[in-house]
């Protein structure tokens, strides 16, 4: 008897120690699924969230002006897929030898203000010699985004500019 219990103590002891396998069960597997279908609906709410525009939408050709130049020239806003009151904009100003032109990248930043990033180059006649504003300018508006006008008024040669662009 003692024989036969120690005999089973030993045969319990050795299954007790030895490894088992872990093997995923249908219930793991289900949990995994049903994180990824969340996960990939969360993603999809947010790319959608993402990619629309809080302020008005500026696509299209507006009025591009000059207070130097008599006549009206034009910009095109392009809307940038996947990106809120993000612009590609592009547009210009031609009358007689005086050019406005206008290339770069526009972020709306609230009602009243929108950012620009790239180059604003004039050649305006009665100044005398092409300008060239570089780099990131503001287009302030004060009549309810009517108009647009940039904030960096003063030119290289010491006269103020009026550029506006009209919606």
């Amino acid at each position: 008897m003692k024989k036969l219990l120690s005999v089973l103590a030993i045969t319990a002891l050795i299954f007790s120690c030895s490894k088992k396998e872990a093997k995923p069960g249908s219930k793991e597997k289900d949990s995994i699924q049903i994180i990824d279908s969340i996960n990939k609906a969360r993603t999809k709410i947010n790319d959608s969230i993402r990619s629309k525009n809080r302020f008005k939408d500026f696509s299209g050709s507006h009025q591009f002006t000059h207070n130097l130049i008599k006549k009206k020239g034009s910009v095109e806003f392009s809307k940038i897929s996947g990106e809120a009151d993000h612009y590609d904009v592009s547009g210009e100003i031609r009358s007689g030898k005086s050019t406005v032109t206008i290339k770069g990248f526009m972020a709306v930043v609230s009602d009243k203000h929108m950012n620009f990033t790239g180059e604003i180059s004039q050649d305006i006649s009665e100044d005398g010699k092409p300008y060239i504003r570089k780099g990131t300018k503001t287009f302030l508006s004060k009549d309810g985004g009517k108009t647009y006008r940039l904030q960096d008024m003063v030119n290289g040669s010491g006269f103020v500019d009026y550029i506006d662009i009209h919606f």
